[in-house]
């Protein structure tokens, strides 16, 4: 019965003492680093008229959509697809969408352009020339 007791102790203290957790996580598993997305201006500079969407896990999307509201109180959505192969701003408003592309841009400011149709952006306002009209909107907070 001694025998037993101190043989049944020793494998309790063996057990315990082998049972430590590592605090470090999966040293198998390699991180990978993230890729910055920062969509950059004509000259160089981190363009700021971008807000990007991220998700749970922190990813960047790089097409947003947003709600503005015009002077008339009227609402406009307006879809920005920043790909890099397709820089675009789509405007829709009473069935209609107008596709723009990006034709220059600034630190503070990117313009879309198609035909006579002009869009600056600044912040969160959105100029639309087309004509002779001038429509100004503001980004809601929808």
């Amino acid at each position: 019965m001694k025998k037993e007791l101190i043989l049944s102790i020793g494998i309790l203290m063996l057990s315990l003492s082998s049972c430590k957790k590592s605090e470090e996580g999966n040293k198998g598993v390699i991180k990978a680093e993230p890729v910055p997305t920062e969509i950059l201006t004509d000259n160089g500079e981190i363009d700021s008229t971008i807000a990007y969407k991220s998700d749970i896990e922190g990813n960047k999307s790089i097409k947003t959509d947003f709600v503005y509201k015009a002077t008339d109180k009227s609402l406009v959505k307006v879809v920005f697809n920043y790909d890099p192969k397709n820089r675009t701003v789509s405007i829709t408003n009473n069935n209609k969408t107008f596709v723009l592309e990006k034709s220059e841009a600034k630190v503070h400011e990117t313009v879309y352009k198609k035909d006579d149709m002009t869009a600056t952006v600044k912040g969160d306002s959105l100029i639309i020339h087309q004509g002779n009209n001038i429509i100004e909107l503001e980004r809601t907070k929808i």
